[in-house]
């Protein structure tokens, strides 16, 4: 998994709320480090600790595995010829989440790669990054990622809480009346694969329906009044029961209350009906 520099955003949102006014940045300062690709100054800009959790690498603490992991991505990233754009991004407290569109070039035809990546500051000095995407763009394949995070007993109400009790039953009407005329609902692994208005809906629920409905448990709420983000692990699908896997939901609400836009990040692929 890359890392873009949109991440230095990430971590300034995050960072905000717990920053002391006057204090050197050194969240900032690290990630300028990682960007500019000289890991020699992370014992210096990074007096705490920094931890990541990556769909490919798996869990990062150590700093000889940061290296590791940014010089191997660096390369990566020169090899695809990647650039970013931010699409969105949500702070509540000491937690943010940037939304990236990656595009990647490696073969010589773009090839657009949902990313979304949750970045929490518990303090000045420490930073954990969850990052959640689908593998499919860069090679074809789904890849199982098992859970990062405990199950919480999250409530979650409004057109959300509506959402994710129509996926659950695997009912394909509820789940369209949850979101506004011209919602759509973007599915992990690309931007070709975006479904807009009730029609476009109802047939990529039914189809999702097929082998029942899906239940994801909440793990993480980041919520700002207009946009949700969830976290969750999925447990089952339909009378499947699958291997629990780790994703993140982004749920925009519109001014009417329903859904102007869901955005999935995860690998999870259905079972077969």
């Amino acid at each position: 998994m890359p890392w873009f520099p949109d991440f230095v955003n990430a971590a300034e949102l995050a960072r905000k709320q717990t920053r002391v006014e006057g204090h050197a940045d050194p969240v900032g300062q690290f990630f300028a480090a990682l960007n500019d690709g000289d890991a020699r100054t992370l014992e210096t800009v990074w007096p705490g600790e920094v931890a990541v959790f990556d769909p490919r690498a798996g869990e990062i603490r150590s700093r000889k595995e940061l290296r590791h992991f940014v010089h191997v991505n660096q390369v990566w990233l020169g090899e695809q010829h990647a650039r970013a754009e931010t699409i969105a991004t949500t702070r509540v407290g000491g937690r943010a989440v940037v939304e990236l569109l990656a595009w990647l070039g490696g073969d010589g035809q773009e090839v657009a790669w949902p990313v979304a990546v949750v970045a929490e500051s518990a303090t000045e000095r420490s930073v954990v990054f969850r990052t959640y995407c689908s593998q499919w763009p860069v090679d074809g394949r789904r890849h199982l990622r098992p859970p990062i995070l405990a199950s919480a007993d999250t409530p979650l109400g409004d057109v959300v809480g509506h959402y994710l009790a129509a996926l659950a039953a695997g009912d394909a009407d509820a789940i369209v009346g949850t979101f506004a005329p011209i919602g759509y609902l973007r599915e992990p692994i690309g931007t070709h694969t975006q479904h807009t208005g009730p029609g476009e809906l109802r047939e990529f629920f039914t189809k999702t329906f097929a082998a029942g409905g899906v239940h994801l448990e909440p793990c993480v709420v980041t919520d700002d009044g207009v946009r949700c983000v969830l976290e969750y692990n999925c447990v089952a699908w339909g009378l499947h029961d699958v291997p629990p896997q780790a994703g993140v939901c982004v749920f925009d609400r519109g001014p009417d209350g329903l859904l102007s836009a869901v955005r999935v990040y995860d690998d999870i692929e259905a079972p077969a009906a």
